[in-house]
């Protein structure tokens, strides 16, 4: 709800309103006149008094909800800023991407009345990291540092941290200890959260947490090589920032540079980030952040939703809360079924969010036996609407995780239409299931140097140079004479070699039976993934899923045939489209489909256990970024939202060809409370075979019931 406070603002602010003569707007009138009062009232909130000198600028929390406008919101706040006064250069405008930030300077520009090139700039426009970036170098006399300092991507600083893991020793350990991309990402956690390492190690690494100590050692020697070598790293920008302003006297300084702070997302910062901004702005004056704590998605990045719950009650007297409650994208029966799904919500700023578009369907609730029929089911869908008018461009899938679009993706290639993968990379790139194909194609065809050269650095004790050892001898041995245990490996690697030896050996044509064989590579590798990657919980589900797929095919050579006829496009998290010509569908998961929007949108699992994960059910807090997930995945569909429902799951851990497996019941986000708000079907429809009455039939009765009862007497 709009306050008087504002609507006064917006009142007095249009009151002063004049349109050139070149024809662009340069005061508000023009500008405002699009914006609904919510909007306005944003706008003008607090800056109706600027001109005539620095005045106090109450700090202002912009409640804006999926589809409300923010961006464009936002970029009238700072038009009308530099419009009444405020200078561009002590503006200092925070975004979460290079082209947001570039974005918003564009429409700033074209807001003032002034063409592409006569644009005012805002040279303090731009990422957290990339402000902070210049700030440093400004102070770095100042802070220690030299001015001239590198900065490390990620890649780089687990490579420093690998060379001080080993300096230390730990990488000879007869224990296994975390490799470098595991122990970056505990670092970087520990700096974001501002969360002390243990609890960090428990709550996110706890197959790590014996390591604490080690750990410990580690990152300070880590440091300190950083520092000997006048670098930093990617969180580094931040804490350096943060620790600089902490310091009263030089806080005061920096943040008096700037009259104006604006956040855009800022449900998606961190505590490092907001303790920024507190220490630039520690009484609130000039600083306006804007989002919506119904999309806070982001804790696996370290984001807190705390930073917009709290961030009101930082200031004394609290800073002003406006709402943008109407929705620009969607009909009003997808957002009343998405309303009432975030009102369940245990904490959050109340908004229901509305549209003129009244009419339309309900969202879809439609059950399908399983997995299979439902990549069946969302395809044919897809391709119905596609007949009807609507580009597969218009249309998404989202889901979870990445590896529940396995069967979609398998389906759409079957089918041969053209699709677009964000968030993951598609299933077929996927480093740990290239490691288990590898390890097949290198059993099916000892001569692939290729496979044989990945499939061999998958075990311990094995590198580089004992894998092309090993594959030359290989080249150089008759066919009958190869015995691959008895390669010339190190002493210590013996034991874990001579295990995945006989293996592949197993892999081999004629050997182990189609997909036993399969079954067999995915149990030795999923023994094997804690120690090869950073995050095995979700790798551990694509090669259960790559299991599931393997006993669909009749051997390994079909297999393996079939799954590499297309090979991938790119090796990134944006699978890369197709020709920029043609018509693609989107494949997304809900992360990445955040501040996008579709016409017609299906959900994939919406059921317990993938919305929410069941690696996500430990902890309230967990279950509510959840709940805002699905939330988020609702508020894409502009007209059609379709949320798919498969009953059962197959169980991996079973023979070949078994039919074990499990029920899965909707998600508890949508309870039975919710259920008026959606239609409900069931696909395929049942079909019923109802045999013609015979009337000249003789009909015999059996009593069954006696029978079972006399099995007892």
């Amino acid at each position: 709800m709009v306050d008087d406070t504002g609507k006064q603002a917006a009142a007095r602010v249009a009151g002063r309103m004049r349109v050139p003569d070149d024809g662009y707007p340069t005061a508000p009138v023009e500008r405002i006149a699009s914006l609904n009062p919510a909007q306005r009232a944003a706008v003008g909130f607090g800056i109706e008094a600027q001109r005539g000198g620095e005045q106090r600028h109450p700090p202002l929390l912009v409640i804006a909800g999926a589809g409300s406008g923010k961006t464009s919101t936002l970029a009238h706040r700072v038009a009308q800023l530099i419009d009444c006064g405020a200078e561009p250069t002590r503006l200092l405008l925070l975004t979460f991407s290079r082209r947001a930030a570039d974005e918003m300077s564009r429409r700033v520009g074209r807001l003032l009345g002034r063409r592409a090139a006569g644009t005012p700039p805002l040279p303090w426009a731009g990422t957290f990291h990339g402000i902070a970036a210049r700030l440093l170098r400004e102070y770095a006399a100042r802070i220690g540092i030299d001015p001239a300092f590198s900065i490390h991507d990620r890649q780089d600083s687990a490579d420093l941290l690998n060379l001080a893991r080993h300096g230390l020793g730990f990488s000879a350990r007869a224990k296994r200890f975390p490799l470098k991309g595991t122990c970056l990402a505990i670092y970087s956690a520990v700096l974001n959260t501002q969360v002390a390492l243990g609890e960090v190690l428990q709550t996110s690494f706890p197959w790590c947490a014996e390591w604490q100590a080690e750990l410990k050692s580690l990152f300070r020697e880590y440091v300190r090589s950083k520092q000997a070598q006048q670098v930093l790293d990617y969180d580094d920008l931040l804490l350096y920032w943060a620790q600089m302003v902490g310091e009263g006297e030089l806080g005061r300084e920096i943040g008096g540079r700037f009259s104006h702070v604006l956040v855009d997302e800022y449900q998606d910062t961190n505590r490092l980030q907001a303790a920024i901004l507190l220490g630039m702005k520690p009484d609130g004056n000039g600083l306006t952040v804007v989002g919506d704590d119904a999309q806070s998605i982001y804790a696996f990045r370290g984001a807190t939703v705390r930073n917009i719950l709290d961030f009101p009650q930082h200031f004394e007297p609290p800073a002003q809360v406006l709402t943008l409650d109407r929705n620009y994208r969607s009909t009003q029966p997808i957002l009343d079924a998405a309303n009432r799904v975030i009102a369940l919500a245990q904490e959050r700023f109340t908004k229901d969010l509305w549209s003129e578009r009244r009419t339309g369907e309900k969202p879809w609730l439609v059950a399908v036996r399983d997995e299979a029929d439902q990549a069946t089911y969302v395809v044919e869908q897809v391709l119905a609407r596609r007949e009807a008018g609507l580009r597969l461009k218009s249309q998404a899938v989202l889901f979870r995780t990445a590896q529940h679009s396995v069967r979609i993706e398998i389906e759409l290639r079957r089918r041969n239409i053209p699709f677009v993968k964000f968030g993951g990379l598609r299933f077929l790139e996927a480093a740990h299931v290239k490691d288990v194909l590898a390890i097949l194609r290198w059993g099916q065809n000892p001569r692939d140097r290729m496979a044989g050269f990945r499939a061999m650095q998958l075990v311990a004790g094995i590198g580089p140079k004992s894998a092309s050892r090993v594959l030359d001898h290989i080249a150089s041995a008759a066919p009958a004479c190869l015995l691959l245990d008895e390669q010339p490996v190190a002493e210590a690697a013996r034991p874990a070699w001579r295990e995945f030896a006989a293996l592949v050996a197993d892999c081999g044509p004629a050997r182990t039976p189609w997909p036993t064989a399969c079954e067999r590579v995915c149990r030795w590798y999923q023994e094997q993934i804690d120690r090869l990657h950073e995050d095995p919980l979700p790798r551990q589900a694509d090669i259960e899923q790559l299991a599931l797929i393997a006993a669909t095919y009749p051997n390994a050579e079909r297999f393996l045939t079939e799954l590499t006829l297309d090979p991938p496009a790119a090796s990134s998290d944006e699978a890369g489209p197709p020709l920029l010509d043609e018509d693609y569908l989107i494949l997304s998961t809900i992360h990445s489909a955040k501040g996008q929007e579709w016409t017609a949108v299906f959900v994939l699992n919406a059921v317990d256990g993938c919305i929410p994960s069941d690696m996500a059910t430990g902890s309230t807090a967990a279950l509510e970024e959840e709940r805002r997930l699905l939330y988020v995945a609702m508020t894409r569909a502009r007209t059609h939202l379709e949320l798919i429902l498969p009953q059962r799951f197959h169980v991996t851990q079973q023979p070949a060809h078994g039919d074990r497996h499990v029920h899965a019941a909707r998600t508890r986000f949508i309870p039975h409370a919710l259920l008026p708000d959606y239609e409900q079907l069931s696909w395929p429809p049942p079909a019923f075979v109802v045999a013609p009455a015979n009337p000249h039939a003789r009909q015999q009765v059996f009593d069954l019931t006696a029978r079972m009862r006399a099995m007892w007497e």
